[in-house]
């Protein structure tokens, strides 16, 4: 049996090592991947007189003077002697060693940035050592890592030169597979990590160079490579298979909607009902601009699994979509004999208890929630189908633990994932490969465009008496805040001063407010009087984001625009539009604006189009925006940018599918030595 091994006879981690664990510098491997952020010219010496204010450079002389003086305050100040000039040494904060090494008589070699000072050029903190007249200069620049203040640039240096040297970076991919003029690994890595001084700086640093041409390929090879793995691994994997019967629910369902779908809509639900017909577990992406009409399409493929006599689960991230989601449900299928469950972290007690046991014991066939959906107590007498709606708010844990609720004979669920955040192809190409993505890329007739304007906050008096004109004629009206209470570090207006601002600019007048930390009773008041039409302004921080659907309500005010993301700019705008009045989105906005702000007002105002925005977004921000909840698998594209390598992509996709066909025992080792258990990240 075994013992701890008592702890004075256990080795304990120093601060470094524990510091590279964290940064997942754990392989030799790693070490390897683990690539400067920059580089240092240590390779010349520039003599003191030919350095001009704002040089980064190495000089090296002779210290003629070392002293602290304490004013203004204590520092360490001392006079370095070339021969062709003076410079001047400044430490605000040093120790005794500085004093030893920087003592006069002594030859250092110095690098830093030259500054115009009082008493001519100084650099202030710079880098030192000691020399002497036979010390070599570097002959490679000299990296500068990504690290942190526990690992020191010199203990990371060492450890990265020994695994560099340790590890396997023999070539694996088929040099037919690889693009047209590639450096092989090994000498890539080596460049990278040790570049010759005649080296473009412009390549380096715009990674056009060939040794990161070859780096970007092998990782978008290895990413390609895993969601292909992970497509393959479901394929082998059991789910329900159901039947879309002449006259069942689903036909129904059809009937009795008031409305007609839309062409786009009627060919996803076709989709969706293949993939439901199949034993393989379905793994879709649903996408659609706001308003396109994806709840509906959602409630379709539940009624083809309930129709089989499987229950279906859909989650949503905050309780207003889910509670949105539940009413229309409710009102398209409880008249069909469906019985449907409601659970959120806020329902407690009998009422939590009763919708528990209906859940497990199958008499509620639907069952809309939160993230409450996948708690442990929460028991499916017979799960079929799952859907997640805004699937990027969910985490990798979260979606598996949804999977999971399926124990019936080694079977999964089908899952279908919902997005009113449009994929732009090259991610669709890249981290939703494993995905089968379904567009819906139309909306319903009678839908007018949303108007956008721009304003500056100074016009925020003419915009209010906007509001008080709409509202005079029975239109209602989204104000959106980013805070809730004041802020010394933010001067942003709150909402809860907007609320007041607005009340006693519209008297007679119902103005709410909503925000994050009122309770799940008072927000569902608040969002039942503003869907009734009882209260014509709503105040609301951007819990109104999704799922919010009020037709009448025709104008949209975000303050302070330039604080939200592009995407959540488009999803707030979705809000109104929603009925065949015409609608207009204004932002206002705090000068000044830096140029992503003004990037993102600027695509606002251009386009309606989620598509375009997306793409625009994925420009501005890069993937992490859609990733979301996959972020924890956005550190496997360190290397490659999506905006740019989008030939890279489709050179590393064809070759994935050759490699993992022709041989793909060399294709598990291509994605082991780039991903370890990162992989794992993608199959949810």
């Amino acid at each position: 049996m075994p013992t701890d091994t008592p702890t004075s006879a256990r080795k304990e981690k120093s601060a470094p090592q524990k510091a590279m664990e964290k940064l997942g510098l754990v392989r030799d491997i790693d070490l390897a991947l683990h690539i400067p952020l920059r580089y240092e010219d240590e390779t010349r010496i520039t003599p003191i007189r030919d350095l001009r204010d704002g040089d980064i450079a190495q000089v090296e002389g002779v210290v003629s003077d070392c002293q602290i003086q304490f004013r203004p305050r204590r520092q360490l100040v001392v006079k370095l002697d070339d021969g062709s000039g003076e410079l001047v040494l400044r430490f605000l904060n040093f120790y005794p060693n500085h004093q030893k090494t920087l003592a006069a008589g002594n030859r250092v070699r110095v690098r830093g940035e030259a500054r115009g000072g009082f008493f001519g050029l100084e650099m202030v903190h710079p880098s030192f050592k000691s020399v002497d007249a036979e010390t070599p200069l570097a002959t490679a620049l000299t990296p500068v890592y990504p690290t942190s203040a526990t690992l020191p640039q010199a203990y990371l240096r060492k450890a990265i030169a020994s695994g560099l040297q340790r590890a396997d970076l023999g070539e694996l991919i088929p040099p037919e597979l690889l693009p047209r003029g590639s450096w092989n690994l090994r000498d890539s890595l080596r460049f990278l990590h040790h570049p010759t001084p005649d080296v473009s700086l412009g390549e380096l640093e715009d990674k056009t160079h060939p040794a990161w041409q070859r780096l970007k390929f092998e990782e978008l090879l290895a990413q390609q490579l895993s969601q292909l793995q992970a497509k393959n691994e479901r394929a082998l994997q059991r789910a329900p298979r159901f039947t879309v019967r002449a006259g069942g629910l689903q036909e129904k369902l059809l009937a009795a909607l008031p409305f007609s779908l839309t062409a786009a809509q009627r060919r996803v639900v076709e989709e969706i009902a293949l993939d439901l017909q199949r034993e393989v577990p379905m793994h879709r992406l649903l996408q659609g601009d706001v308003g396109s009409g994806k709840t509906v399409v959602a409630a379709l493929a539940a009624a083809i699994a309930m129709n089989e006599g499987w229950q279906c689960a859909l989650m949503a991230p905050t309780e207003i979509l889910a509670e949105q989601h539940f009413r229309k449900l409710v009102q398209w299928l409880e008249p069909l004999g469906i019985q449907t469950a409601w659970l959120t972290g806020s329902r407690k007690g009998k009422k939590r208890a009763e919708m528990l046991a209906r859940v497990a014991s199958g008499e509620a066939a639907l069952v809309v929630g939160t993230h409450a959906v996948i708690q442990s107590e929460v028991q499916f007498a017979r799960l079929g189908l799952a859907i997640i709606d805004e699937q990027h708010r969910f985490g990798v844990a979260q979606r598996l633990a949804l999977r999971d609720k399926l124990e019936q004979q080694a079977l999964e669920p089908h899952l279908l994932m919902m997005s009113a955040t449009p994929i732009p192809r090259t991610l669709a190409m890249t981290l939703f490969a494993d995905l089968d993505v379904s567009t819906i890329d139309e909306l319903p007739p009678g839908r007018t465009p949303i108007v956008t304007k721009v304003f500056s906050d100074h016009k925020r008096e003419g915009v209010i008496r906007t509001i008080a004109a709409e509202v005079a004629q029975g239109k209602q009206v989204y104000w959106v805040c980013p805070l809730i209470e004041e802020s010394e570090k933010l001067d942003l207006q709150n909402a809860t001063a907007t609320h007041e601002q607005l009340s006693a600019a519209l008297p007679g007048h119902s103005v709410g407010l909503l925000h994050g930390r009122m309770n799940a009773t008072d927000k569902a008041a608040v969002m039942a009087q503003f869907t009734a039409g009882d209260m014509k302004v709503l105040v609301s921080t951007s819990v109104i984001e999704v799922g919010v659907d009020v037709p009448n309500a025709s104008l949209m005010v975000i303050e302070h625009a330039e604080r939200f993301g592009l995407s959540q700019l488009h999803q707030l705008r979705g809000r109104v539009g929603r009925g065949s009045v015409a609608s207009v989105c204004v932002l206002l906005y705090t000068s000044p604006l830096s140029d992503t702000g003004k990037s993102r007002l600027k695509a606002m105002a251009e386009t309606n189009d989620g598509f375009e925005i997306a793409r625009r977004d994925l420009e501005i921000r890069g993937p992490g925006e859609f990733l979301g909840a996959r972020q924890s698998g956005a550190p496997l594209l360190r290397f490659a940018d999506l905006t740019l390598d989008e030939p890279l992509v489709h050179v590393a996709r064809q070759a994935a599918t050759r490699l993992l066909t022709s041989q793909p025992h060399v294709a598990e080792q291509h994605v082991a030595r780039w991903l370890g258990s990162k992989a794992e990240f993608l199959k949810a």
